[in-house]
């Protein structure tokens, strides 16, 4: 039976991730709960968005803060609003190795590509997009990761593949790709809410980008 997990979203951005998640929430769809949304920019409107929601809060930049006084403080303030697990959701920052150790198996990254193809420092939102369309690919999609010390780079959870369209742009390819991130992190939340993957997970053994627990599905150009 699915309990409600206590997540902390991580955002740097729009919150657009955290705004479909809250809803689903709130509506009962996702067995989880917001217990705080944590960005590392003290005017990113996803925090704006998750006040109305009367989510609770928190700012912590990394720019300038000592990497281990900001995983300590970081970890503190998830520990302290009894979050279970992590959801990365457009945090552009990147993290410090102790707070990616202290959190291992609890923390997961939501990364708009099939990885380990357009991973990596700098590869994020459009860029990859962009990337995808300049490279001629037929097919992209979404990964829902666990999060460690390498950028794009810990064990793959679920995949969900989108079409790419010859007419698509980066902005048009974007729209479906996020469709997919949602329909493959509330999945994942769910494998972890209902006991099905423990925490702290830790999947077989085997190559980082070669282990996948869920089905791969595909969004089309009319999703």
């Amino acid at each position: 039976m699915a309990r409600r997990l206590a997540l902390g979203v991580l955002a740097s951005g729009e919150g657009t991730t955290l705004d479909a998640l809250a809803e689903q929430a709130a509506g009962g769809h996702v067995p989880a709960r917001i217990a705080l949304v944590l960005s590392d920019r003290p005017y990113a409107p996803v925090l704006e968005k998750a006040r109305r929601r009367g989510l609770a809060t928190a700012v912590l930049p990394l720019k300038g803060t000592p990497p281990e006084k900001w995983s300590a403080q970081a970890t503190r303030i998830l520990s302290d609003a009894g979050v279970e697990l992590v959801v990365l959701a457009g945090f552009l920052s990147i993290l410090p190795p102790s707070f990616t150790t202290a959190w291992e198996g609890r923390a997961i990254n939501i990364h708009p590509s099939l990885l380990p193809r357009y991973g990596g420092k700098g590869l994020y939102g459009d860029r990859v997009h962009a990337a995808v369309l300049a490279a001629g690919d037929t097919e992209t999609g979404a990964t829902i990761h666990l999060v460690t010390d390498e950028v794009d780079g810990g064990p793959v959870l679920v995949q969900q593949r989108v079409l790419v369209e010859p007419t698509d742009t980066p902005e048009s390819l974007r729209l479906r790709v996020q469709a997919a991130e949602r329909v493959a992190l509330y999945s994942v939340i769910a494998r972890f809410a209902t006991g099905e993957w423990p925490l702290p997970y830790r999947p077989p053994s085997g190559g980082p980008h070669s282990r996948r627990s869920g089905t791969d599905s595909v969004f089309g150009p009319s999703a």
